[in-house]
């Protein structure tokens, strides 16, 4: 078994494959869950485990992938799909998550689960970040970490709980050391100048990006 410790997790929402994409997923083992396996071949990745209940994968997703290991629960379970796949990698020695797919599709709930369990996993000590091609996002815990974004690209800092102390350099409207209350829109709509430096004192927070999206500029 690959000793490699990024796995790249391909979920049912949205995908436009780009180069960050394609760079993000460059040697990654994979696991599927469930209807996201339909990126498993435009992203040349070959999953070592297909995990779900399979209620989103249609019968011609099934034949093609019919040699892939399969990985099956009940309908009627405490987890999503996409949890499960994650848990499937950490056992298998992830240290590093590229969750594909999380975000769009027909679930808003399932959207919204990804991106808060990013946040938790961050916690756990896991590198993770979310990309659809379209957006991207990296937790933002106490402590500080870079960005590289297109010049001119949009970004936010979602916010989910209160913010103490965040900082951002690089970007078209710094900040120093400023506290955010939890829902405000302050972090909303900023503009990368490049490498994006965020730091936080205390809180949880995304920073969510538009590579492709240059309306701020």
């Amino acid at each position: 078994m690959s000793s490699n410790s990024t796995f790249a997790i391909l979920l049912g929402g949205a995908l436009e494959i780009d180069d960050r994409v394609v760079e993000l997923t460059r040697g990654a083992r994979a696991i599927a869950a469930d209807g996201g396996m339909r990126h498993a071949q435009a992203l040349g990745l070959l999953p070592e485990v297909w995990v779900g209940d399979f209620d989103s994968t249609p019968p011609e997703l099934s034949e093609t992938h019919a040699a892939t290991p399969r990985m099956p629960f009940p309908a009627e379970k405490n987890f999503t799909d996409g949890e499960l796949a994650i848990e499937q990698a950490i056992e298998r020695g992830a240290t590093r998550l590229v969750l594909i797919g999380s975000f769009g599709g027909a679930r808003t709930d399932h959207a919204l689960s990804h991106l808060l369990q990013a946040v938790t996993l961050a916690e756990r000590g896991l590198d993770v970040v979310l990309t659809s091609g379209a957006e991207e996002a990296v937790p933002l815990l106490p402590g500080s970490r870079e960005l590289n974004l297109p010049a001119g690209s949009l970004f936010s800092v979602v916010a989910f709980t209160a913010l103490k102390g965040l900082s951002l350099s690089g970007a078209k409207y710094p900040l120093d050391e400023a506290d955010i209350a939890f829902g405000a829109s302050r972090t909303i709509s900023n503009v990368a100048e490049g490498r994006l430096t965020a730091s936080l004192n205390s809180g949880r927070a995304l920073i969510i990006a538009r590579p492709h999206d240059f309306s701020g500029a």
